[in-house]
């Protein structure tokens, strides 16, 4: 699940005056999930237009990697696991290949594979045990992106174990958020926002000419700010438990579950990326959850341009070395 966790999106508007930028906004449930869009223009029917081509394109991206669309490409690749490899368009090809070099310096933590996982939590409320070990550990055995064979030279991927699977539930918002800037941005809007349920991109400036901001909300009052986090121009996507875990003997397991492990994670209740691309964002919150506070802030220090904010089961605030908030 992804969302704004325990961000709040703000933007301020200001009354716009003739030929003046103003913002167009539309919100709309795609991929599962709801989507809302800006365009800041002086010109309200281009505004509209960039606004439609961008819905438009990120229709197209789920139909390239929707799992559960058996035309696509990404079905064909499962349904051949352990068959035959699949030839496969090379913006899809380019998407896997870049997931398999988050896997690598994520040691695992990010895994497409994850598509293979059997479904033991329901993160309802309901459950109050942690699933047979045995029943976890059959459910990732299918899981491993070293398995996921690339040929450059004929574009193909090949899943090497019958059963395994392949999903992009964990960077797939952030492609489209990206191309839908992307599209948006050749189409002449110079300011504008895509927003996928907490995966977003903004460039350029708000309509009042201020840059883009984020509130960090307060953990017990959502609707308070204890932080405020300038982005400018980039991507913020946030990972939140704050709906969907499992008590277990007093103990908070979050939904996001490790791959390598099949186990929920535990101590962090909200992971916020920044850096200037929102796929990579997409994949590094998840990565962060999974590896923990210690060793996903070790990782993000390492990264040129990535900053990253934890909020900790304790609401304990800690971030990586370069990040910058303001407190007024």
């Amino acid at each position: 699940m992804r969302n704004l966790g325990f961000l709040m999106l703000f933007w301020c508007f200001s009354a716009a005056a003739f030929a003046q930028p103003e913002a167009f906004h539309q919100a709309i449930k795609l991929m599962g999930s709801g989507f809302e869009i800006t365009a800041i223009h002086e010109n309200p029917v281009l505004a509209r237009k960039a606004i439609d081509a961008g819905i438009g394109e990120i229709r197209r991206i789920e139909r390239l990697i929707s799992s559960w669309d058996e035309s696509s490409q990404t079905s064909a690749i499962n349904r051949n696991a352990g068959i035959q490899p699949v030839e496969v368009d090379d913006e899809l090809y380019q998407l896997i290949r870049r997931s398999l070099k988050v896997s690598g310096i994520t040691d695992g933590a990010f895994d497409i594979s994850f598509a293979a996982i059997e479904k033991l939590y329901q993160f309802n409320g309901s459950e109050t045990t942690l699933p047979p070990s045995e029943e976890v550990a059959r459910s990732v055995a299918k899981i491993n992106y070293r398995n996921i064979v690339l040929n450059p030279d004929k574009h193909t991927v090949f899943l090497k174990e019958p059963g395994m699977r392949i999903g992009f539930g964990a960077i797939g918002k952030g492609y489209a958020a990206n191309r839908a800037r992307a599209v948006m941005q050749d189409m002449g809007i110079s300011n504008g926002l895509v927003n996928a349920s907490g995966d977003l991109i903004c460039w350029g400036k708000q309509e009042d000419g201020r840059d883009w901001g984020i509130a960090i909300a307060d953990p017990d009052d959502k609707m308070k700010a204890i932080a405020w986090l300038p982005i400018g121009e980039g991507a913020v996507v946030t990972s939140g438990d704050y709906e969907k875990f499992l008590m277990s003997d007093g103990k908070r397991y979050a939904h996001i579950i490790d791959p390598r492990t099949g186990y929920p994670t535990t101590g962090i209740k909200s992971v916020t990326i920044v850096c200037p691309d929102a796929e990579l964002a997409d994949a590094l919150a998840t990565s962060v959850f999974v590896l923990g506070r210690e060793k996903g802030l070790a990782l993000i220090n390492q990264l040129k341009g990535i900053e990253c904010l934890i909020i900790t089961e304790e609401n304990k605030l800690l971030s990586s070395k370069n990040l910058q908030l303001q407190y007024e």
